[in-house]
């Protein structure tokens, strides 16, 4: 592994558990959603174009936005509940990227890619029935 993937690793790991972030507001929360999903399209999209570089970069945002979410969520919001499985795919599948770094062929780098883009997706689609006040 390189240098610059055993930094992202790190830098993905310490994103993880240094943030103490109260319950945000449902919009706040839908805004940093609609962020990692375009993340993840401009990752699969560049991934397409054969950009390992890109893939790496764009994928290390979408777990950075999920993470934050993660923080972020009401804890009694039943939607918001709905979306965590789907938030921790991303971020499982963003690291399966980092791991593999901009040196493989992006088309490997892909298949995990395409994955956390799905996972966002899902994870979305929960995000956007959040409502103030976390029922």
């Amino acid at each position: 592994m390189g240098l610059k993937q055993a930094l992202i690793i790190v830098m993905l790991s310490l994103s993880v558990g240094t943030s103490f972030v109260q319950a945000g507001s449902p919009k706040d929360i839908q805004d940093r959603g609609k962020a990692m999903l375009r993340d993840a399209e401009e990752m699969v999209m560049h991934g397409g174009m054969g950009d390992g570089k890109a893939i790496v970069h764009h994928c290390g945002e979408v777990a950075k936005h999920a993470e934050a979410i993660l923080k972020a969520l009401p804890p009694t919001d039943e939607h918001g509940k709905e979306a965590v499985p789907h938030l921790q795919e991303a971020i499982k599948q963003c690291k399966r990227v980092a791991e593999m770094g901009d040196k493989v062929d992006p088309g490997a780098s892909l298949n995990p890619a395409t994955k956390a883009r799905a996972a966002a997706r899902e994870a979305m689609k929960h995000l956007n029935e959040l409502q103030d006040g976390g029922a």
